[in-house]
């Protein structure tokens, strides 16, 4: 069985999943630049189901592009972001693969949001590129 864990910089909140993710990629879209102060931030995809989270999380919810509202959570003690969606409501859940225990068990495949992307934040060779969210995600 798989398993992924991770958290923040303090370790005060903390996450684990049993099970392959879904998704995993990097997010170039100005939200997630803005979030991470970078050119992207790398992340997986998990369900709810597979996913354990432990700790306080100071939240942000904002609106993105599309008309929908975000919401990022950070460490309460640290300030490390860690993951979107909301704990006990969202069926799913993006984890930034910064926060692994372990981070070579990231394996990214794809590339969302390339139209986004600023010239000095490469994309790995081998990621297929969507330029907007693609409908499999």
């Amino acid at each position: 069985m798989a398993r992924y864990t991770g958290g923040c910089l303090c370790g005060a909140l903390r996450w684990e999943a049993t099970a392959e993710p879904t998704s995993s990629g990097h997010c170039y879209c100005g939200d997630c630049r803005k979030a991470s102060g970078s050119g992207f931030i790398p992340f997986m995809g998990f369900p709810s189901s597979v996913l354990i989270i432990s700790g306080k999380t100071l939240q942000h919810r904002l609106p993105v592009a599309s008309g929908r509202v975000a919401l990022r959570n950070c460490c309460a003690v640290c300030g490390g972001l860690v993951f979107g969606g909301q704990v006990g409501e969202s069926d799913s859940f993006s984890i930034y693969a910064g926060s692994l225990d372990d981070p070579t068990l990231f394996r990214p495949t794809i590339a969302i949001f390339t139209r986004n992307r600023p010239d000095w934040a490469p994309i790995p060779p081998g990621l297929k590129q969507f330029d907007a969210l693609p409908s499999e995600r």
